[in-house]
């Protein structure tokens, strides 16, 4: 494996690891702290509105500026607000209305920086001489290891110093992403996916014509949109149970942060065994069946266990099943992303395309929070779960689903 590849490996594997810590540490922190469910879906809705926001814009800047660049400018700006956040809270001087914009800048600046990473995928691959439906497989299991450690990591953090040590892990890796980018990466890299088929790159178009041309390109693949909406949904589903339904059943259960953490990285483990199987006979799998046959895995029995009085290990099963056919789901919908989209059009396509169906998401903890505050927990668990199930059945009757199994090869992580 070469040092680009390894590198982008890297750099993805410490900065969703300080993302995920967080996941674990704010929510808590505010849950704690105010013991409202609302102000935990705001804290919420304050990162990741930026996040699908600032992301959705920065496209054509990263293919205009180079990804390496933006990626390691914005490991820096997330070290640096995770690390005022904890230093705040050290002196007493944390409000809410402190740390709502922290936790915006923090968001603003995880958006572009993840893309830019995903972005440089393809050029390690050729650089390292790998296929590149190897090279996004091995993303995906570097995704899914950073789910589990993550979780994992924050939770222990809480249950044993707090949710602001968890937050402190957090900025230590975000600055630790930024290191990696600087030794293991090439100057210049990711600016061949910037360059027109001819070589040239276009130096007279500006910012909104580059804009306008992702949007465009988008417009016209009906798969991706389809699955654009499909995605939107089931993530704002997922945002709610992870930003409030999930801490606010581990809070009123007694189970604490730590089953919190267990969940989330028993089920990323399991994750990465369904990613590891799903790259290894990718080839040879008809896309559409296992496609949905894994969602309705993954989805609602997360949420209908929550509302039984089942033993912890049940529980835990239930994710780790979830999860294994979970591992599944990013390498398709990646493979059908980097095989229908032009490789000078990627940064700003995907910036659109990843926005448009993470754009539920800042929404979702956001309702979640009122709603629960409103009815409780018990009602929403199944609702949530009969929408996950409906939303993923109905739309795969859609005519467009059927181009999935025409096409191999080259993804953007559209699921949270």
């Amino acid at each position: 494996m070469s040092r680009a590849l390894t590198g982008v490996l890297g750099a993805i594997a410490v900065s969703l690891t300080g993302t995920r810590v967080s996941a674990i540490a704010l929510p808590w922190f505010v849950l704690e702290s105010t013991g409202s469910a609302a102000q935990t879906g705001l804290v919420a809705f304050a990162e990741m509105a930026p996040y699908v926001l600032v992301k959705a814009l920065a496209g054509p800047i990263i293919d205009r500026a180079g990804p390496r660049r933006i990626s390691w400018a914005c490991d820096v700006v997330s070290a640096a607000a995770a690390g005022t956040v904890v230093l705040l809270h050290a002196l007493g001087l944390l409000p809410l209305g402190a740390l709502v914009p922290l936790v915006a800048v923090i968001g603003a600046a995880r958006g572009p920086g993840d893309l830019a990473k995903e972005v440089m995928v393809p050029e390690a691959a050729e650089r390292a001489r790998m296929p590149l439906e190897r090279a996004t497989g091995l993303m995906g299991v570097t995704e899914r290891l950073a789910q589990t450690v993550g979780p994992a990591a924050g939770g222990v953090a809480v249950g044993v110093l707090g949710p602001m040590a968890s937050l402190g892990v957090s900025a230590v890796c975000f600055a630790l992403g930024s290191v990696v980018v600087t030794w293991a990466l090439p100057r210049g890299m990711g600016r061949r996916a910037a360059e027109l088929e001819d070589g040239q790159e276009e130096e007279n178009d500006g910012y909104w014509r580059r804009f306008g041309q992702g949007l465009a390109f988008l417009r016209g693949e009906r798969l991706l949109l389809t699955v654009i909406v499909m995605i939107g949904v089931t993530n704002l589903l997922d945002a709610a149970f992870s930003q409030v339904l999930a801490p606010v059943w581990a809070k009123e259960s007694g189970h604490g942060a730590a089953v919190l953490g267990l969940n989330s990285s028993v089920m990323g483990l399991t994750a990465v065994g369904g990613g590891l199987v799903a790259a290894a006979v990718a080839h040879r799998m008809r896309r559409r069946p296992v496609f949905f046959v894994a969602f309705l895995i993954a989805g609602p029995p997360r949420f209908l266990v929550l509302m039984a009085d089942l033993p912890l290990w049940a529980i835990v099963a239930v994710f780790a099943v979830s999860g294994f056919a979970g591992g599944f789901l990013n390498p398709i919908l990646g493979a059908i992303t980097y095989e229908r989209v032009p490789r000078r059009l990627l940064g700003r396509v995907g910036a659109l395309q990843t926005s448009l169906a993470w754009a539920g998401i800042p929404l979702g903890g956001l309702l979640a929070g009122v709603v629960v505050t409103a009815a409780g927990l018990a009602p929403v668990l199944p609702a949530c779960g009969a929408a996950y199930a409906v939303t993923t059945s109905l739309t795969g009757l859609r005519p467009e689903w059927r181009e999935m199994d025409r096409l191999r090869g080259r993804p953007a992580a559209l699921r949270e």
